[in-house]
């Protein structure tokens, strides 16, 4: 068994997080994370009023007795959610971990803390992981330019960017970005992580409730299967590579396009029915490079055994073989 300060920190015997995936990560596949004795994520905003949220709490409660927790993705919006009632219901549910991402968690960090919740938050560079560490998280993701979703835009691949925080931190490092099995585990271990949070991987698995065309398109695709847009709006956002994606490439390429020039194209309206009903081209759907590793589509007990078995096969067999 791997144990790290995450697994102690998280009550749990693998030190494996799933993190939150929006539309994706709802109390079937959380639950089956749980289960296989990980740390999976339900995503809030992924359920249409905070009492919702609350509901699909205690709908997994029902499914795993193992702890879990939520993710709060906290993003720039002309008609924003009403986050603050997202987080009251957080603390309602009574569940004992956060994931926050996008804009700071400072003004949440508070009430949470005071509710016994730890924040743990995601970001994409060292400059926001040590402002984390400062308003009082408790451990940080760092996500690597493999990502999916939004990487960030300094591009800086995990291999630097993740030692680079563990050099600079004093709480615990989460790796974030292109680790999906138990060679990937292992490096992130030696560069220093707790552990490795995967959300590709997870979303190629039985229980992860979207449609099967989409994971087929995991299994068929390859590390040159991704796309990078909104770089141009510093905004950028790694999806798979579908006609879609590709449009919206080339519409952004032109000297004088706006967001506005894609918005339609990308809503998040689309996206749902490429989950849904398997239409692999009607919207943006995320994925990272891990995609290229990605052959079959296992339960989710079987993948983190196997990404386990395979991490302490490597640290008790191979490496002490190569020194001499």
């Amino acid at each position: 068994m791997l144990e790290t300060r995450l697994t102690k920190l998280l009550g749990v015997e693998h030190p494996i997080i799933q993190g939150g995936m929006m539309r994706v990560s709802r109390a079937e596949l959380v639950s089956a994370v749980a289960n296989a004795g990980a740390f999976g994520f339900l995503t809030a905003l992924t359920q249409p009023t905070p009492e919702a949220l609350v509901a699909e709490v205690e709908r997994t409660r029902s499914m795993t007795d193992r702890p879990f927790g939520v993710n709060l993705t906290i993003l720039p919006s002309l008609n924003p959610p009403p986050y603050e009632e997202y987080a009251q219901a957080i603390i309602e549910s009574g569940v004992k971990f956060v994931e926050t991402a996008g804009r700071s968690p400072a003004p949440f960090v508070p009430p949470f803390e005071a509710a016994g919740v730890k924040v743990i938050h995601k970001c994409t560079s060292l400059k926001h992981a040590m402002k984390a560490q400062q308003v009082g998280c408790v451990a940080v993701e760092i996500d690597g330019f493999e990502a999916a979703g939004h990487p960030g835009e300094d591009d800086i691949p995990s291999l630097v960017l993740l030692p680079r925080a563990v050099d600079e931190l004093e709480i615990p490092v989460i790796a974030c970005g292109g680790f999906s099995d138990g060679r990937s585990l292992v490096a992130a271990l030696a560069l220093g992580a707790e552990g490795v949070s995967m959300g590709t991987r997870f979303l190629g698995t039985q229980e992860a409730p979207v449609h099967e065309n989409l994971k087929q398109k995991l299994v068929e695709g390859s590390e040159l299967d991704t796309q990078l847009l909104f770089r141009k709006f510093r905004n950028t956002a790694r999806v798979y590579k579908n006609s879609v994606a590709l449009e919206v490439a080339e519409i952004e390429s032109r000297p004088d396009s706006e967001f506005e020039d894609v918005a339609a194209l990308v809503a998040g309206s689309r996206g749902a029915v490429v989950l849904e009903t398997g239409d692999m081209e009607h919207g943006i759907w995320w994925a990272g490079i891990s995609t290229g590793l990605i052959h079959d589509i296992p339960t989710v007990a079987e993948l983190v055994s196997r990404i386990v078995s395979d991490a302490e096969e490597i640290i008790q067999q191979r490496l002490p073989g190569l020194t001499r």
